[in-house]
């Protein structure tokens, strides 16, 4: 059972890579753990997104993702 987790922009680059298959179900709370402290403190910014299956969060906290599903991790957008 697994939960493919996806990189955006940045946090790609903090990942090291631009996907990663993680053990379901993830919630919120495991995020630091499965993830690594790097990333971890890049979703803690308030403007960093998360969806799942192409659904953003309202409220990334709520996160739950199940068996099969993909969740992205959307940096900050930036710009003019």
């Amino acid at each position: 059972m697994a939960v493919t987790v996806v990189f955006i922009g940045k946090l790609a680059d903090l990942a090291g890579q631009g996907e990663r298959e993680v053990t379901a179900p993830l919630e919120w709370a495991d995020l630091a753990g499965v993830l690594g402290e790097d990333l971890a403190s890049a979703l803690d910014n308030d403007r960093t997104k998360i969806a799942v299956n192409g659904a953003v969060l309202a409220d990334k906290r709520s996160l739950r993702a199940q068996d099969g599903d993909e969740v992205a991790l959307l940096p900050p957008v930036s710009g003019g």
